[in-house]
C-alpha cells in the first residue's frame, strides 16, 4: 500500500495522508481471481476456459471492491469498481470485432490471387479449384454506385428540407415515413422493386415485352434501403451546425440557399459522409434484394441495365451454400474482399470530406 500527500487548501503546509492501493495490486487481484476461477471450474468440471474468464471477472470485481474499500474507503472502491466495469465492457465489445477480423483475414487469404480477381465462375464446376469473383466485384461496384448516385442527392435534399425549410404537419409526415422505412426488411424492398419495376416497368423497355432482371433493378432496391439511413444521419448532422453560423451569414445578406450550400453543408460534411458510408456498407452487404431482382449469374455482365448480374454478397451466399471442396475458400475470400472494398471507400470518402470541409 502507498500513501498520498496533499497540501491543505489554506496553504498552511498541513499534510493530508490517505492510503492507496499499489499500482500492481489490481493486477495481482486479477491473477488470483483467474487462478481461483480455474480451480473452481476445472475442479468441478462444470465448464471450460470461457467460464473461467467469466467467473474470474466476477471474482476480480468483488475482490477489488472489498480490498479497495478496506484500504481506500467507500468512494474510492466505487470508483475503482465502476472503472473496471467500463474497461470490461470495452473488452467485451472489442473481442467479437477482433474475432471477426481475425477469422476473415486468416480464412480469406487462401484465394487472394490473380485468378480470383481476374476470372468469373463461368464454366467452373464443383471440382474445379479455379474460378473467381471478378463478375461479382463488377456487379457490386455498379449496383452500389448507381444506388449511391440515386440516393445521396435525394437523401441530402430531403434532410435539408426537413431541417431548414420544413414546418408543420408535412415535415412531420416525411420524418415519420423515413423512420418507418428505416425498419423495412431488405426482402420487402426487393419484393417492391420486383412487383413495380421488374414486372410492370421493365417489359416496356425490352424488345420481346418480357420482364427482365438487371443490376439496375438491384440498385433501385438498394436505394430503398439506403435512403432512410442517409436522410436521418444527414438530418442529425445538419441540426448540430451552430445557429450563429447561419445567423452570421444572414446578417451579411447572403441568401438562405447559399448559406446552406456554402456554410451549413461544409460544416456538417464529415458527419454526412459517415452516414452515407454506413448506407453504402449496408447496401453492399445485402443479398436478398439482389437475388430477387438481379437473379445472379456466373458470367461477367458489364451492362447493369440488361440480363442477370451478380454481386459479392450473392457470390458469398452461393459459394457458402454450395457443396464443393473449393467453395468455402472462395466464399471467405469474397467476404474479405467485400469488407476491404467498403473500408477503402470509407477511407477515401473521409479524406475527401476532410479536404472539402471549411476551415475553422
Amino acid at each position: 500500500m502507498s500513501a498520498s500527500t496533499l497540501v491543505s487548501p489554506s496553504g498552511t503546509g498541513v499534510e493530508l495522508r490517505g492510503r492507496r492501493l499499489s499500482k500492481w495490486a489490481p493486477l495481482g487481484i486479477a491473477v488470483l481471481a483467474l487462478v481461483l476461477a480455474a480451480v473452481v471450474v476445472y475442479g468441478t468440471g462444470i465448464g471450460g476456459w470461457v467460464l473461467v474468464v467469466v467467473l474470474g471477472a466476477v471474482f476480480y470485481l468483488a475482490a477489488l471492491y472489498l480490498v479497495a474499500r478496506n484500504v481506500e474507503g467507500q468512494r474510492a472502491a466505487n470508483n475503482r469498481t465502476w472503472s473496471a466495469l467500463i474497461h470490461s465492457a470495452f473488452v467485451l465489445a472489442v473481442l467479437p470485432l477482433s474475432s471477426v477480423v481475425w477469422t476473415l483475414v486468416s480464412k480469406g487469404v487462401a484465394r487472394l490471387d490473380g485468378d480470383f480477381f481476374g476470372t468469373s465462375m463461368n464454366n467452373i464446376g464443383a471440382r474445379d479449384a479455379n474460378g473467381g469473383a471478378y463478375h461479382a466485384i463488377i456487379g457490386t461496384l455498379e449496383q452500389v454506385g448507381i444506388a449511391t448516385l440515386i440516393t445521396v442527392p435525394l437523401g441530402v435534399a430531403g434532410a435539408i428540407y426537413i431541417v431548414e425549410y420544413g414546418r408543420g404537419r408535412f415535415a412531420n409526415t416525411i420524418r415519420f415515413f423515413v423512420d418507418v422505412m428505416t425498419g423495412i426488411p431488405s426482402i420487402v424492398a426487393g419484393l417492391f422493386i420486383l412487383a413495380f419495376w421488374v414486372l410492370i416497368v421493365s417489359p416496356h423497355f425490352s424488345a420481346d415485352g418480357r420482364p427482365g432482371y438487371s443490376g439496375f433493378a438491384a440498385a433501385l432496391a438498394l436505394s430503398v434501403l439506403m435512403l432512410p439511413t442517409i436522410v436521418r444521419s444527414t438530418e442529425e448532422m445538419l441540426r448540430l451546425v451552430p445557429a450563429p453560423l447561419r445567423e452570421g451569414s444572414y446578417a451579411l445578406g447572403i441568401p438562405k440557399w447559399k448559406t446552406i450550400l456554402k456554410i451549413v453543408l461544409p460544416t456538417a460534411l464529415p458527419g454526412i459522409v459517415t452516414g452515407i458510408m454506413l448506407a453504402v456498407a449496408r447496401a453492399a452487404g445485402e443479398t436478398a434484394p439482389v437475388l430477387l431482382v438481379a437473379g445472379g449469374t456466373a458470367a461477367i455482365n458489364f451492362n447493369p441495365f440488361e440480363n442477370n448480374q451478380s454481386s459479392l454478397s450473392l457470390f458469398v451466399y452461393g459459394q457458402a451454400t454450395e457443396a464443393g471442396r473449393y467453395s468455402p475458400d472462395r466464399a471467405w475470400t469474397a467476404a474479405l474482399t467485400l469488407v476491404a472494398l467498403v473500408l477503402v471507400l470509407t477511407i477515401a470518402a473521409k479524406l475527401l470530406a476532410r479536404r472539402s470541409q471549411i476551415s475553422r
